[in-house]
């Protein structure tokens, strides 16, 4: 599989131009096949590159034939010529009763992979190819049907203290605790599967309030490379007594795409992470 993982790496590291489709062209989502590379390390005396090449042409054209049948999918002929998706793939025959497939799916806009399995099948016949063909076209099937994840920047959530105690020893324990409430929602974000979590670094370090800044935050996500920003504010109204909030933007636009407010909750300041990563999840994952 090494000669596979060298072409994988290969296409996403090259810039593509934007897969674009002309005008009035259908509205099918374009889907590239490439045909799998084939390597027998098996050994055995008999010549069958014959046959191994047959059984990889039928394979190939069956898994063409199933993309081709679901009518929310065309097959495209390349990157360039309109594909949205990209599927490559080689298999590799380690012994007499034993194959590899190692199976990728990208995609082709974001540069990015919605699927990137290894499959063991055994035989070396017409019939056990035919069952890899039809066990490895479901599962590419299910990725081309599966969103690509949202490219999210979460900003540090900030603390908005209108108590008269915001000041002295409170404000590292208030750091920390704000600390615990970003990381708890990036982790609950990202494990949900809709979102990958963009690194922020110190690019709003500049920004003394993002809450403030009339959404500077969603052209800083997008310089970040993220699809849409959110920002957080933790509003401490006495000391045991607080509210959250968030907005989500479209960091090319700067379009408000989603908001929540927890409205009051009573508890100490450890439970700013347990109401923030709730709310968030409510409005960001549960809802939708």
């Amino acid at each position: 599989m090494r000669r596979f993982s060298s072409i994988l790496s290969a296409f996403l590291f090259v810039v593509l131009p934007a897969a674009a489709s002309p005008a009035g062209a259908e509205a099918a989502i374009g889907v590239a096949v490439d045909d799998f590379s084939y390597t027998d390390t098996s050994a055995e005396p008999a010549d069958q590159s014959a046959a191994h090449e047959r059984r990889l042409a039928a394979f190939m054209a069956a898994l063409r034939r199933d993309i081709a049948a679901d009518q929310r999918y065309r097959l495209a002929p390349s990157a360039q010529d309109g594909a949205a998706f990209k599927v490559i793939g080689g298999i590799q025959k380690t012994s007499t009763l034993v194959q590899w497939a190692k199976v990728a799916v990208i995609d082709v806009n974001a540069k990015k992979l919605v699927m990137d399995k290894l499959y063991i099948f055994r035989g070396d016949n017409d019939e056990s190819w035919e069952r890899a063909e039809m066990f490895v076209s479901r599962e590419v099937m299910a990725a081309l049907a599966t969103p690509a994840p949202v490219a999210l920047a979460v900003f540090d959530f900030e603390l908005e203290d209108t108590t008269a105690a915001s000041a002295g020893a409170s404000a590292t324990s208030d750091a920390s605790y704000l600390a615990e409430v970003t990381a708890g929602v990036r982790e609950a974000l990202g494990q949900s599967g809709r979102y990958r979590i963009v690194e922020v670094g110190g690019e709003a370090a500049s920004v003394r309030a993002l809450r403030d800044c009339n959404g500077c935050e969603a052209a800083i996500a997008q310089k970040l490379g993220a699809d849409q920003s959110l920002i957080g504010v933790v509003r401490r109204v006495s000391r045991t007594e607080y509210t959250l909030g968030f907005q989500v933007r479209d960091a090319k636009t700067g379009a408000v795409l989603a908001r929540g407010d927890s409205g009051l909750r009573m508890g100490a300041d450890y439970s700013w992470k347990r109401g923030a990563v709730r709310l968030v999840s409510d409005r960001l994952v549960e809802n939708r």
